[in-house]
């Protein structure tokens, strides 16, 4: 079985030099992004990479959502990925046996804090380059003008005395009754549930109500190790869950009936351009919302 290199979330182009586990210097090398947002990043970063070392890189992204399927066609294949990427602890029982030992590279060399690695016995198969957040991402000029209104609903007068459920849903609120004071069509961008375009929700806001759930086992010191070790998700803090998704799909720009439409890029847009005060997503969505014209 062919081990290739593998990387929580990819990168350090610039330290991967063998191929399919095989000893010497490679000549190519397959990169299977994970990100369609970055993906030009990538294709420039290759492109520095073959001009510096005369390596190239071949850079290849999966469609929104399709990456674990794209994934088990392409290792299928000749000509595997050389790179790619696994989900944590979890993706890595998936690709095990293709994850080649990083522990004597010198890119394990420089991760400052060896405890994100992804390790089984003494090797080391799993690296991040960097931890990534994601949460609410708001126009702050926006949300001065509502700050600034005689009339507001809420005492507090800015975003950053927001700590609370029960604020934010008073604010958000008042802000949609407002929206035509403030210029929006609505407070939050579309909630994207068009097909491969729902991962800001099954993916990234789902992961709150089960990390404090597994959070909630004192029988492991480590919320990824009872995720593993549960059996049955109760789901104990589905409410919570419900209740941020009810408060983005009835206080969007769009109707609740046309959000099976939209595309994260149609999100990003309306943000980008003023339309709305917020949106749920991550640091790496900055070059979606620079590269729109006109924001």
């Amino acid at each position: 079985m062919k081990k290739l290199l593998s990387l929580i979330l990819i990168f350090a182009l610039a330290f991967s030099l063998c191929a399919c586990g095989e000893t010497g210097r490679a000549k190519e090398i397959y990169f299977l992004n994970f990100k369609p947002e970055i993906s030009e990043v990538y294709t420039k970063i290759a492109a520095d990479y073959e001009k510096e070392t005369g390596v190239k890189v071949n850079v290849v992204t999966a469609a929104a959502g399709t990456y674990e399927t794209t994934l088990k066609s392409e290792v299928a294949k000749d000509e595997a990925p050389t790179i790619f990427q696994i989900n944590g602890p979890v993706g890595f029982q998936a690709w095990k046996e293709y994850c080649a030992d990083l522990s004597n590279t010198k890119l394990y060399s420089y991760l400052s804090d060896k405890s994100l690695a992804i390790t089984e016995g003494k090797g080391v198969y799993g690296i991040p380059y960097v931890v990534e957040g994601y949460g609410i991402i708001y126009n702050n000029d926006i949300m001065n003008k509502y700050f600034a209104l005689s009339d507001k609903a809420v005492s507090i007068s800015s975003a950053s005395e927001i700590n609370n459920f029960a604020t934010l849903k008073a604010v958000v609120e008042d802000m949609t009754a407002k929206k035509d004071v403030l210029g929006i069509e609505g407070v939050f961008a579309s909630t994207s549930l068009n097909q491969g375009e729902q991962w800001r929700w099954q993916t990234h806001l789902a992961n709150l109500p089960l990390y404090y759930e597994f959070k909630d086992n004192k029988s492991y010191d480590n919320t990824v190790l009872a995720g593993l070790a549960a059996n049955e998700i109760e789901f104990k803090y589905g409410s919570n869950f419900r209740n941020i998704f009810d408060l983005y799909i009835e206080n969007s720009c769009t109707a609740k009936g046309l959000l099976g439409s939209k595309s994260v890029n149609d999100s990003m847009a309306e943000f980008a351009l003023g339309k709305v005060a917020m949106v749920q997503n991550g640091n790496w969505a900055w070059s979606q919302i620079s590269g729109v014209e006109g924001n």
